[in-house]
């Protein structure tokens, strides 16, 4: 298992800050938001100075996040984000991600296009050298549970889908230990690791009511002992969008999230 963080959980950080911290608290990778990327090139950055950082680390990328709206604009407008989802999906292939998370509407109800859509994700993955992984959010209008999710992924019929799991979401959407037993472990690109807040029920929750693992509601350790009897041994992040926590010292709290993933995983 090789253990990243999302850079969601200190997102102040500038983004060269957020690669040279997770190389010092002893990460194997870091996964990166397109979003920082971008505004780290506006701002006068360039994407070899992001290569340069990561390789400095020694940090892989299991997967870059996101590309949004492919689900639920039409017409002219369709055309333009799969003219973007080109540009991301060469960002993230020249960063060395395998995947990009392919996120469903958020808005939007209605599932029944979203294989189709997906497909066309899927090809453009090809053209670009990586592959977008489906995710699910627990607390969206379309997609919000690991059963509907998977579906989808089957109804592609595409050997190159994938979905990238959640805990929260798994948990927040009161998907069961059940529907994460009965996905293959091939089709399973990454996994993010967070816990929930310990007084707000499941699908009231929020991104930011993510805490700290083992300071929350989510009983970690199930989700780790059957992705061990799966065979899974990939990468995982530690993904929290807590306030609280990003007011904090960066080192000190992914340094404590590393040490509680690793801990966790290995009692598992």
């Amino acid at each position: 298992m090789r253990f990243c963080l999302n850079t969601s959980t200190i997102k102040p950080q500038p983004l060269l800050k957020k690669i040279e911290l997770a190389g010092q608290a002893g990460y194997d990778g870091i996964e990166l938001w397109v979003n920082d990327v971008y505004d780290f090139i506006g701002r006068g950055g360039e994407v070899r100075e992001v290569e340069q950082a990561l390789a400095d680390h020694g940090l892989i990328v299991p997967s870059m996040i996101a590309i949004r709206q492919w689900g639920e604009t039409t017409g002219w407008e369709y055309q333009l984000i799969k003219d973007e989802a080109h540009r991301r999906f060469a960002l993230a292939a020249r960063l060395g991600a395998p995947y990009i998370v392919a996120t469903p509407p958020m808005e939007m109800e209605g599932q029944n296009h979203l294989p189709a859509r997906y497909c066309d994700l899927l090809q453009i993955g090809r053209e670009e050298g990586v592959k977008p992984t489906f995710e699910y959010i627990s607390f969206f209008k379309s997609v919000n549970n690991l059963s509907d999710a998977w579906r989808i992924v089957q109804e592609a019929c595409d050997e190159d889908s994938s979905i990238i799991l959640d805990a929260f979401h798994n948990w927040n959407s009161n998907s069961s230990l059940d529907d994460l037993r009965i996905i293959p472990v091939e089709k399973i690109s990454h996994y993010h690791i967070d816990d929930a807040h310990p007084d707000i029920a499941p699908t009231e929750q929020k991104d930011p009511d993510r805490v700290m693992l083992g300071e929350g509601q989510i009983d970690l350790s199930s989700e780790l002992t059957i992705l061990k009897e799966k065979g899974y041994d990939n990468t995982m992040s530690l993904e929290l969008f807590n306030e609280e926590l990003w007011t904090k010292d960066p080192l000190e709290v992914i340094t404590s999230g590393l040490e509680r993933m690793r801990s966790l995983w290995a009692k598992a």
